[in-house]
C-alpha cells in the first residue's frame, strides 16, 4: 500500500505471464473492461477483466520486434499498436470481441513512436524518429495515410489532442513543443485544403523552455493546461494566454517542478476525475502523484 496525497492506494491485481521482455505500455480500453499491455517481446496482450479478476483473453503478434505504444479509438472498435518496424497496425474488434487486423501501415520511415486517436471520431495519429506526424483514416476498405506533417527537427516522441479535437500538440527531442490546428475545407481562413481532406497547420512554438528531449505531452481536457515531460528531470505546465488569437495563439508556462524526478521524466498523464492532478513516472523508478495549486 501507498500513500499519496492523502489517499490510500492498494495494489489490486498483478498481471503476469503475458509478456516474456519488457513491457512498454498499458492502457485502458473506453469500457475499462479491457486493458492492453505491450512489450519488447514484439507482441501486444489483451486482458479482459472476468469475474472481477483479470485474464490475458489473447496476444496478438504481427509486429517484427518491440511494440511501442497501443490506443484504443474512441468508439472502442479499433485498437492501434505501433513499434521499431516502422509499422502502424490497426485491429478492428467486432460485436464477438475478436480482433482481425483491418490495415498495416507503413508509412513512417523510422520507428514509430507514439499513436493517438482524435477524442471524437476514427482518426489516427502516429509521431516517429524520422521527425514527422502522420494522419490516418478509413478510406472506403482500408486504412490510409491522409497527411504528413513536418515542422520538428528531430524525433517526434508523443502527441495529444485538446478536449475539442481541432488541435493537438507534439513535443519532440528538438526541445520544442508545437501546436497544430485543423483546418476544414472552405474555411473562413483561406487555408488550402486538399480534396474533401482537412489540413493540419503549425500556428504555435514554444521553445527555450526545456533543455534536453521532451518525451511526453498532455492536454488536460478540463482546464486546457498542457503538461511536458522533459529529459532534464522536471515536469512544465503551460497556459494559453487569455488574449490569445485562434490562430496564431500565445502560450506561456506557468508552473515548473524542477527535478521532479532524479532522472528522465518519461511519461505524464492527467487524472480525468480530478483535473488538478497529473502523474509522472521515471527512470528513477518513482511514480508520482501531484496536484497544481489553485494559485497557478
Amino acid at each position: 500500500m501507498v500513500n499519496i496525497l492523502g489517499e490510500r492506494w492498494i495494489r489490486s491485481s498483478v498481471l503476469s505471464d503475458g509478456h516474456s521482455r519488457t513491457i512498454r505500455c498499458v492502457t485502458w480500453s473506453p469500457c475499462d473492461k479491457l486493458l492492453t499491455s505491450t512489450s519488447f517481446d514484439g507482441t501486444t496482450a489483451v486482458w479482459d477483466r472476468k469475474n472481477g479478476e483479470f485474464e490475458c483473453a489473447l496476444t496478438l503478434e504481427g509486429h517484427e520486434n518491440e511494440v511501442k505504444c497501443a490506443a484504443w479509438s474512441p468508439s472502442g472498435q479499433f485498437l492501434a499498436t505501433c513499434g521499431r518496424d516502422k509499422r502502424v497496425w490497426i485491429w478492428s474488434i467486432d460485436d464477438d470481441s475478436d480482433y482481425e487486423c483491418s490495415s498495416v501501415l507503413s508509412s513512417h520511415t523510422q520507428d514509430v513512436k507514439s499513436v493517438t486517436w482524435h477524442p471524437h471520431k476514427d482518426t489516427l495519429l502516429s509521431t516517429s524518429y524520422d521527425n514527422t506526424i502522420r494522419i490516418y483514416e478509413e478510406q472506403e476498405d482500408d486504412w490510409e495515410c491522409i497527411s504528413v506533417l513536418e515542422s520538428h527537427t528531430s524525433t517526434v516522441w508523443a502527441a495529444a489532442f485538446d478536449k475539442t479535437g481541432q488541435r493537438f500538440a507534439s513535443c519532440s527531442d528538438d526541445c520544442s513543443v508545437k501546436i497544430w490546428q485543423e483546418y476544414l475545407p472552405q474555411n473562413k481562413e483561406g487555408v488550402i485544403t486538399p480534396g474533401n481532406h482537412s489540413t493540419w497547420k503549425c500556428i504555435c512554438s514554444l521553445s527555450g523552455y526545456h533543455q534536453r528531449t521532451i518525451y511526453d505531452i498532455k492536454w488536460n481536457n478540463v482546464t486546457g493546461y498542457i503538461a511536458t515531460a522533459c529529459g532534464d528531470n522536471s515536469i512544465r505546465i503551460f497556459s494559453e494566454s487569455a488574449d490569445s488569437d485562434d490562430n496564431a495563439p500565445s502560450f506561456q508556462m506557468i508552473a515548473q517542478m524542477k527535478n521532479a524526478h532524479n532522472e528522465d521524466v518519461n511519461s505524464i498523464d492527467w487524472n480525468p476525475a480530478k483535473p488538478d492532478m497529473l502523474a509522472s513516472c521515471s527512470d528513477d523508478g518513482d511514480i508520482k502523484l501531484w496536484r497544481l495549486s489553485s494559485e497557478v
